[in-house]
């Protein structure tokens, strides 16, 4: 078993909470905002790609190939990697056939778009699509949750950069649940309310994750999580943040988005390193 500096522990935790209530950010834009500033959330959300992409296959894989290659040799302990990295994939692939499209968080929503669906729409439909999008949202961060904690607990500043990514991506999931609550009840302390709370499955996803795994955790584990984790970053990104980014905005905006994002964590890895 991996000997856990207690400090780190907590510092992964103060991060993943952080990541998870950005959705609370969100909430807060479509409340103070007449529209939603496409081209900032469309580069944000490539920046946010190009920095999970970066650290997913630049960094998170090729640990977690190094860990399992030295207990199990190369070819072992490539194939074991690459496996690891696809089940991860698979886990979110499952998350999300689980959750019918019209209320994935991550289908596009804008404050305007939202206006006007409040004329045209049911309150009922309005309070469903939120409730609905709270929902899948919880479901899609338990992992998230746990691939920040986890990160954070091997690599401290590794797991920075996962949780100002994860925040990024939450901001528009924050809009996804409280402007179609807002709208149906006109009442904006519970639509943040829910918007907020459908942050806090982060860390728990973290904490029940990392309560179940603490006894196994050893070399062999971090390796096998680290890959999944990987594998789980790559889909919300390609799934997610990308498709997202370039229905906020143009496609090239999305793009100089991702190489940023990718650069700066580049950066940040030399300088650190």
């Amino acid at each position: 078993m991996i000997a856990l500096d207690i400090n780190n522990v907590l510092l992964a935790f103060g991060l993943t909470l952080l990541a998870g209530l950005s959705t609370g950010i969100g909430s807060a834009l479509a409340f103070f905002t007449k529209q939603t500033n496409e081209k900032f959330l469309s580069a944000a959300l490539g920046f946010s790609a190009g920095v999970m992409l970066y650290v997913s296959f630049i960094e998170i894989f090729a640990n977690a190939r190094s860990t399992l290659e030295g207990i199990y040799g190369l070819h072992k302990g490539y194939l074991f990697t690459t496996i690891a990295f696809f089940a991860g994939i698979v886990v979110m692939a499952l998350i999300d056939k689980i959750i019918p499209s019209e209320e994935n968080p991550h289908e596009l929503r804008d404050v305007g778009e939202m206006k006007d669906q409040q004329k045209a729409s049911e309150t009922s439909e309005l309070m469903r699509m939120g409730m609905f999008s709270a929902l899948a949202i919880a479901i899609h961060n338990f992992p998230e949750g746990l691939a920040t904690f986890i990160s954070a607990i091997e690599n401290p500043t590794l797991g920075l950069s996962i949780a100002i990514a994860i925040a990024i991506h939450n901001i528009p999931e924050g809009i996804a649940v409280s402007v179609p609550i807002y709208y149906a009840t006109g009442n904006r302390k519970k639509a943040f309310i829910n918007s907020f709370m459908s942050g806090l499955s982060e860390p728990l996803g973290a904490l029940i994750g990392f309560t179940l795994l603490f006894k196994f955790i050893n070399d062999v584990m971090f390796g096998i999580i680290f890959a999944s984790i990987a594998g789980i970053m790559v889909y919300i990104s390609l799934d997610e943040l990308l498709p997202t980014a370039e229905k906020y905005g143009e496609h090239h905006i999305a793009i100089y988005g991702l190489i940023g994002g990718m650069a700066v964590m580049a950066l940040s890895l030399i300088l650190l390193t």
